[in-house]
């Protein structure tokens, strides 16, 4: 609801927001807004190229080549997801350098997930599984983000993080009809990943510092406890099939509310690892740093190729008049 207070501007900006018309990069918008979604834009960007690493490692380890072909294919998947979305955050006036500085400073922030070790290749059938399972209750509902370039990028990420969570199922499902040493890789990795994995929603939303504003500007359609809660249901039915259990005595349906009772998350844990004290913060960050330097003499010569085919490059204006 647009508020009475508010100045005529933004009254007119929120009843867009209210009408679900989408906000284009050359509409107003109050500040407030466009850094709220360079923060969460480059952020979630700065997570798809972080989560690249831990899977990495394991492409060259992978079973068989049909499993180094589909894994390649996945951190191949992310690294596109963060191009759509650094060029998306670029369109609210921040440049991709700009970002990455950040990132490489400490000052943005990534998933914390991406800060715990792949130990065992079963490792990549938790990540697929519960991993981008949370990012795909995460990321749906930003298919209908108000701000009209990252809801448009957002639809074949979420596609294509379908078919990650299919492939780490089908690895967990495969380990676990396997022999009862490949079962229990399998019951490990998952005993590792699932309190992580529910730490990915945020907060909880009486400790959100954005996620009231977020949703107000429909930036979020869902709260933190809301999604967390439909991970819960979703996973806590489809670890029946795969028949692991999932770490947590406290779960059990509750038939009066319709949904999964889980047990208290570890959120000292989680503001541990945000701070940059998890077990691959500084691993992860210093790869990172290492691979934007030794790739600077590619953007350079890149960006002489591009100069030397276009010398003149039309203006911005010009295009617009064309």
């Amino acid at each position: 609801m647009i508020a009475m207070n508010l100045p005529e501007q933004e009254k007119g900006f929120q009843h867009k927001i209210d009408a679900e018309v989408r906000i284009e990069p050359k509409d107003w918008m109050p500040e407030k807004y466009r850094h709220t979604l360079i923060r969460q834009i480059s952020q979630h960007a700065h997570s798809e190229i972080v989560g690249m690493l831990p899977e990495g490692n394991w492409i060259s380890r992978a079973p068989t080549l049909k499993r180094k072909q589909i894994l390649l294919a996945k951190v191949q998947d992310e690294a596109g997801h963060g191009l759509y979305l650094y060029s998306a955050a670029e369109t609210l006036g921040i440049s991709r350098d700009e970002m990455i500085e950040q990132l490489h400073s400490g000052k943005a922030k990534y998933s914390s997930i991406f800060n715990y070790p792949t130990l065992t290749w079963a490792d990549m059938g938790a990540i697929g599984w519960l991993v981008d399972g949370a990012a795909i209750m995460n990321q749906v509902p930003l298919c209908r983000t108000s701000y009209g370039p990252y809801s448009r990028a957002m639809i074949r990420i979420c596609k294509e993080e379908s078919f990650h969570q299919r492939q780490g199922f089908d690895i967990l499902y495969t380990l676990c009809q396997g022999s009862p040493e490949q079962k229990a890789m399998a019951q490990d990795a998952i005993n590792r990943w699932w309190w992580p994995s529910l730490m990915m929603f945020g907060p909880h939303d009486s400790e959100s510092l954005h996620s009231e504003q977020s949703m107000q500007w429909k930036i979020k359609r869902f709260s933190n406890d809301e999604l967390r809660q439909r991970f819960v249901d979703m996973i806590a039915e489809q670890a029946k099939v795969l028949d692991l259990t999932l770490p947590d005595p406290d779960l059990e349906w509750n038939e009066e509310r319709m949904h999964y009772d889980f047990g208290k998350i570890n959120w000292e844990e989680f503001w541990n690892v945000i701070s940059g004290n998890g077990p691959c913060n500084k691993q992860r960050l210093d790869a990172r740093r290492k691979a934007w330097e030794e790739g600077a003499w590619v953007r350079e010569a890149a960006a002489a190729h591009a100069k030397k085919q276009h010398p003149n490059p039309p203006k911005a204006e010009s295009l617009e008049a064309a």
